[in-house]
């Protein structure tokens, strides 16, 4: 129970004591912000009175989530592992999918620590799953919407094998073209007009690295961030490679980056078939390369959906009031 002990229950209501006062409120949040989010997500009446709460509903499956996820956070705590607003609602969503899942198993694989800020770990059994694919494929393709960290994870994997030696270099490539948008329309010389779509990927990379030893090395070419026409007539050997938004690519520059993986070398490729942003005429290169590709060894698959979206607690209120409004407005 991870030092936490149940001193009455009763149908329908549950007792809970912690034994440390301080990780008690940090499990509870600032303003008891994770015990109302706990409560509204389960549908129980969740009220702290110190170190104890006491948890009330009218539907035993959301009291025993809530109960669950209590525990096994503050197992978490007591752990010396850290509790974000983000790591309460995965709790809710895994045990509300499988209300015996242990927590502990979901959160424990943390991919690498490139930094004592920052701790690299899956949030949900599709990211574990995916990282796991990652280690295991020569190919791994990460498909679903934005939010589920396919990118993300995708260039954490990238870092730990460039800084463990697994690699001699790190690629990141995206097509250039989106939302109907041509280069020769922008302003700048080329870098310049290229930035824009590949910012994600530095985003990334600055949030997982030194931005010093980024930038060094960006300049010693250890790093390359580029759009995917200059993957053209290479061969990329003892790299590791991450094709991001390749639902914009085209087929032939699929089969292009595709045939480019060289000997010793990984790669990752992302994206959301539901957002593709090229021109109606034209088939994506992601979606004909999940047909082309099945069941071919060495390729892996891995299909995120709504419910591995990580956001900020207020994101997913607001999306929830849209969602919300726009129903209304159908009904109308």
């Amino acid at each position: 129970m991870g030092g936490s002990r149940m001193i009455k229950t009763r149908c329908l209501e549950r007792f809970l004591e912690f034994d440390d006062g301080q990780l008690a409120n940090e499990l509870f949040g600032p303003q008891g912000e994770n015990l109302r989010r706990i409560g509204e997500r389960c549908g129980v009446s969740a009220q702290s009175r110190g170190s104890k709460v006491i948890l009330a509903a009218e539907d035993e499956a959301g009291l025993s989530v809530a109960e669950s996820a209590l525990i096994q956070l503050y197992g978490q705590l007591r752990a010396g592992r850290k509790v974000y607003p983000q790591d309460v609602e995965r709790a809710l969503t895994v045990l509300s999918r499988e209300p015996s899942a242990q927590l502990e198993e979901v959160f424990r694989e943390e991919v690498f620590a490139v930094a004592p800020r920052r701790t690299v770990a899956p949030k949900s059994q599709n990211q574990r799953v995916y990282l796991e694919a990652v280690r295991s494929s020569d190919l791994t393709f990460g498909i679903g919407p934005a939010g589920t960290g396919k990118t993300y994870l995708a260039v954490a994997m990238a870092v730990q094998a460039l800084t463990s030696r697994q690699v001699q270099r790190l690629i990141l490539t995206r097509p250039a073209v989106e939302a109907g948008e041509k280069l020769g329309f922008l302003p700048g010389d080329l870098a310049e007009k290229i930035n824009p779509y590949l910012r994600p990927l530095y985003d990334a990379l600055h949030d997982l690295l030194d931005f010093r030893r980024v930038q060094d090395m960006l300049a010693t070419g250890v790093i390359e961030v580029a759009p995917l026409a200059f993957m053209r007539g290479r061969t990329l050997n003892e790299a590791f490679i991450i094709l991001d938004e390749a639902q914009n690519t085209t087929p032939e520059q699929m089969k292009m980056f595709l045939t480019r993986l060289g000997f010793g070398s990984k790669a990752v490729v992302t994206g959301d078939v539901t957002q593709i942003d090229l021109p109606s005429h034209a088939k994506s290169g992601l979606v004909q390369a999940v047909k082309v590709l099945d069941g071919v060894e060495g390729v892996s698959f891995i299909h995120f959906n709504d419910a591995d979206v990580i956001r900020h607690p207020l994101v997913g209120r607001i999306v929830q009031a849209y969602e919300r409004s726009e129903t209304a407005a159908g009904r109308r």
